[in-house]
Parts: structure tokens; sequence; C-alpha cells
């Protein structure tokens, strides 16, 4: 069963179940899905399906600290439990320990010495651990290993 397939099956659960706020994030990622499958050519990768899952999350924890930050405790609920749906959907990330083991490998390959590297160790980490960990992480945990 592909991803789409697993989205459709658990929007229908959803209606028979009366969920409406889980009905509302699910019917957002299928919507997201939609959207680039008809923006691209008509077929979405279960890849493809992860990234736009993994934006729509960063995008409901963003705005759920933005209502914090703005004292809008109600509305940073529906978020966070929206977060929380699509989060479910998300591929399994590596801890900050297998990415720093990651950094540390590419550092190696391609030689670097200083911060002014970090471009070219990004490179290579940005693709292959593309899905797999956030880029602010991976980010921070070459500019600490790079500044060392």
């Amino acid at each position: 069963m592909g991803f789409i397939d697993t989205i459709n099956a658990d929007i229908k659960k959803a209606m028979l179940a009366r969920e409406k706020e889980k009905l509302s994030a699910l019917r957002d990622i299928k919507s997201k899905l939609l959207l680039e499958a008809t923006s691209g050519n008509g077929d979405v990768s279960d890849e493809t399906a992860m990234k736009v899952v993994m934006k729509l999350h960063k995008q409901r924890i963003e705005t759920h600290d933005l209502y914090i930050k703005e004292g809008r405790e109600d509305l940073a609920a529906d978020e966070k439990f929206q977060a929380d749906v699509i989060g479910v959907y998300m591929p399994e990330m590596m801890s900050e320990e297998e990415i720093k083991t990651e950094v540390e490998a590419a550092i190696a390959t391609t030689g670097a010495t200083g911060p002014q590297d970090m471009g070219k160790v990004m490179g290579i980490l940005t693709g292959k651990l593309a899905g797999k960990a956030d880029g602010k992480v991976i980010a921070n945990a070459v500019k600490t290993l790079l500044n060392k």
C-alpha cells in the first residue's frame, strides 16, 4: 500500500469515527499531495510525499510556536494537535549522535578544516540526509565540529 493509499484509508477511518480535527489534518496532507501531483508529472513518489509531510509538520510547529509567543493558547493547541497527527506519517528521524557521525565522515571526505568549508560539507550532507534529519540540526552540528 502506497503512502497516498494510507492517507486515503485514514481519512475514511477519521470520517467514520467523526474525528473532525484529525480529518482536517489528513485532508490538508491529501490536498498538498494532490497539488504536488498536478504541478509535476501526475504521480507523487513516496519520497516526495515524505518531503511534503515534513514541510507541513514544520509549518505546524512554527505556527504553534508563534501562537504561543502571541498568547493564543487556544489556536496553539489546535496547531499542536494537527502537528501530532501529521507527525505520525513522518519518516523516522536520525538521532543527534547519528547526525554527528555523518558530519564527521563528510568532514573527513571533503578535507574541511574550518568554518569557510561549511558549504562543501553541507552540500554532501543535504542530499545524503534529506528526509532523515532537519537541516537546522545538520547545520548546527557542522558549525560545532568545524569550529573546534
